[in-house]
């Protein structure tokens, strides 16, 4: 699965790459709201961090894109508790670069999108962290992050006063477990990351 799933990305970012000068390259940044999806997580809390990176989208319409990015991505969880009057305050952090490929549905011509597909995750970071100090900086998670989802996003066209600037809301959805090793947490553990952003094309 997870080989057919890169094989196709390459594919159609290789495909892409071939009309190279029809593509609008650009950046995009924005903030996450990340959790873990699983029985022995259900009272922790997200962690909110940031993601940035860099944006490709070729147009085969006005009505039709494809787009790719390589994303890094701060995701995890964290929680609190207070113990006679102490607080204890836990954070596992994830990080990865995300490379989604999402086909996107412009409406009626105009700037608003419909945007969904996979998206293929390579872990960068790992750790366990206790009151802002690190712990553990390898908890054995999975290199490889298989999640697809979607969501709306906007661009301003070209020869408005904010042409190049877009906006996006996502949500991503994790596909594949976190922990192959399920004495990590004793339970299957996926990703979910709903993500806010700004972006501009050059």
């Amino acid at each position: 699965m997870k080989k057919i799933l890169l094989i196709a990305i390459m594919t159609l970012m290789g495909s892409g790459l071939l009309a190279a000068q029809e593509i609008d390259f650009g950046v995009r940044a924005g903030v996450n709201f990340a959790k873990l999806q699983g029985d022995n997580v259900e009272d922790a809390d997200g962690r909110t961090g940031i993601m940035v990176g860099l944006v490709g989208e070729y147009m085969f319409s006005d009505a039709f894109g494809l787009q790719a990015e390589a994303i890094y991505s701060q995701q995890g969880l964290q929680s609190e508790t207070t113990f006679g009057g102490s607080t204890l305050e836990q954070e596992l952090n994830l990080n990865y670069i995300n490379v989604p490929v999402l086909a996107k549905f412009y409406l009626g011509g105009s700037g608003l999108a419909i945007e969904a597909g996979p998206q293929v995750g390579f872990l960068v970071g790992d750790s366990y962290e206790i009151n802002g100090e690190e712990v553990e900086d390898d908890l054995g998670a999975e290199t490889i992050d298989l999640s697809a989802g979607g969501g709306l996003s906007y661009k301003f066209k070209e020869g408005s006063t904010l042409e190049g600037l877009s906006a996006t809301a996502r949500y991503m959805i994790g596909l594949s477990n976190i922990y192959e090793d399920d004495d990590t947490f004793g339970d299957d553990l996926t990703n979910s990351v709903l993500s806010l952003s700004i972006g501009y094309k050059f």
